[in-house]
């Protein structure tokens, strides 16, 4: 009997949450075209372009919305169950509350693993699309954006700083690059470039408008190009502006690139940081949101499934707010990120239980 009844809530669980996200992913879909057709169009994307952008788009916005995909599904079908006294008649028959919860954990331990590997690998080459159309091929939001945050000035060793105006992720180029190179407190040489390639097979960097100016006690030496080739012990990520770093590499590379910075002493850390402790948090968060919808919505009110929604569209909304919130003071203040970002775990945790205990009355 018990083994029916929790094969029934799982389907229903999974199902209802992947009808839900497919279902709102074509809407997701037409917002965006809607708001950036006509920017394509005067940047003539090609198709090829915005077919691949689009693809990438659903991974993107599924990883970002799934919390109240998953939420509000729960609420759907377990109000429904409630409303034809379903579940009345199962605790009923002596199943505890707890015991009628274990089909929704086993559920949000599926979609948990889900969201888990989506978050370490699918979700960063997806970001990396997502960002890299939007900063190549949009003018106003898209541009404005990437002019807005995308200067870059790090200090790649003890000596050595470097800075770019911005960065174009596919065809791998830097603008207005600077390198300062430093002998204690004294300027040793600086070299800068109107822009600055990568080149993937030879390894190496390409400088146009090279100009090198070294220091010297009777005179500066000035050297000039108008292309110069030359190897650097900076990496192309310390070209890439903080918006791309973080968010468009998988978890193994993550870890590296967070150890370097912080041998470097990188000031954005706290950003990068804010982005690996999410992959984990968000994950979690299905577990908080599965207890939180079950309890609010096991319940047979006079207002039927309506107020049940109702309440889970405002609980859905307060955890995204709660969410966005945290991750900025996490990445902007002093709090330390790995608190900041638990914070709406742990509220939501704790209104879980109380709201859990509740039920169970």
């Amino acid at each position: 009997m018990l083994k029916i009844i929790d094969k029934y809530i799982l389907k229903r669980y999974l199902t209802t949450f992947s009808v839900m996200l497919l279902m709102f992913i074509p809407i997701g879909i037409v917002i965006d075209v809607s708001e950036k057709v006509n920017k394509m169009i005067e940047n003539k994307v090609p198709f090829k372009e915005i077919a691949n952008y689009y693809f990438y788009f659903i991974i993107h916005f599924a990883n970002f919305l799934f919390p109240i995909f998953l939420f509000l599904s729960i609420i759907w079908f377990t109000s429904k169950l409630a409303n034809k006294t379903e579940i009345i008649a199962i605790l009923s028959s002596g199943i505890s509350f707890t015991r009628f919860l274990r089909p929704y954990i086993v559920g949000a331990t599926i979609v948990s693993f889900g969201a888990l590997i989506m978050g370490f690998f699918l979700a960063p080459k997806a970001n990396e699309v997502y960002n890299d159309f939007r900063y190549t091929y949009l003018i106003g939001g898209g541009q404005e954006e990437m002019r807005q945050s995308s200067d870059v000035f790090r200090q790649i060793n003890d000596d050595e700083f470097i800075y770019v105006s911005n960065f174009n992720m596919i065809s791998k180029t830097a603008f207005n690059f600077s390198l300062e190179k430093f002998k204690g407190d004294q300027l040793e040489y600086k070299i800068t470039a109107n822009r600055i390639k990568w080149n993937p097979i030879s390894k190496d960097y390409s400088m146009f408008g090279y100009t090198k100016r070294t220091v010297g006690q009777l005179g500066d030496v000035i050297e000039k190009s108008d292309k110069k080739n030359a190897k650097f012990k900076f990496d192309l990520d310390d070209l890439t502006p903080t918006v791309y770093v973080a968010e468009t590499l998988s978890y193994g590379d993550l870890i590296h690139f967070i150890e370097r910075e912080k041998r470097r002493g990188n000031a954005n850390i706290n950003v990068y940081l804010t982005v690996l402790y999410k992959k984990y948090s968000v994950p979690v968060s299905a577990f908080i949101l599965t207890i939180i919808a079950v309890a609010v919505s096991s319940m047979k009110r006079r207002g039927g499934m309506g107020v049940n929604l109702a309440i889970g569209i405002l609980l859905a909304f307060a955890y995204v707010f709660f969410d966005k919130i945290f991750g900025v003071m996490a990445e902007k203040s002093t709090i330390p990120p790995i608190f900041a970002v638990w914070i709406p775990n742990i509220v939501f945790g704790i209104l879980a239980i109380f709201l859990l205990r509740n039920a169970k009355r």
